[in-house]
């Protein structure tokens, strides 16, 4: 159902609002969708595994208690990364896919590692 002409004035005012109090937000909440953020957990999960992988191989012959929670990490990683694959679900894959092959793997990366470095960039 479309919305009335009242309501679309009261929702392009709300916007307007919106980019004059918090124009930063208003960016990120624009360029922000559910692919995105799917495929933002898809690469930390994949991390995870990783990282779960290293933990069990370096420890499981010395601890197995720290082997045994370097499989939880990996299997927490996988839940993880499979939940996000049917959050994505096809439309998803295809958006990455074509964002790749447009921009490229180097500007992907590039994207992320410029949000880490901000991210934990040092305020002096």
């Amino acid at each position: 159902m479309p919305l009335s002409e009242h309501e679309q004035r009261v929702l392009h005012e709300l916007e307007q609002a919106l980019y004059q109090q918090d124009p930063a937000f208003a960016d990120r909440v624009r360029s922000e969708s559910v692919y995105r953020f799917a495929g933002r957990y898809l690469k930390w999960s994949i991390a995870g595994f990783v990282a779960g992988l290293a933990v069990m191989l370096y420890f499981f012959t010395n601890n197995v208690f720290l082997g045994f929670l370097g499989v939880l990490i990996m299997f927490a990683s996988l839940v993880t990364f499979w939940t996000n694959v049917r959050r994505m679900g096809k439309a998803g894959w295809d958006e990455i896919g074509h964002s790749l092959r447009t921009d490229g793997l180097g500007n992907a990366l590039s994207d992320t590692r410029g949000w880490l470095r901000d991210r934990f960039r040092r305020n002096r």
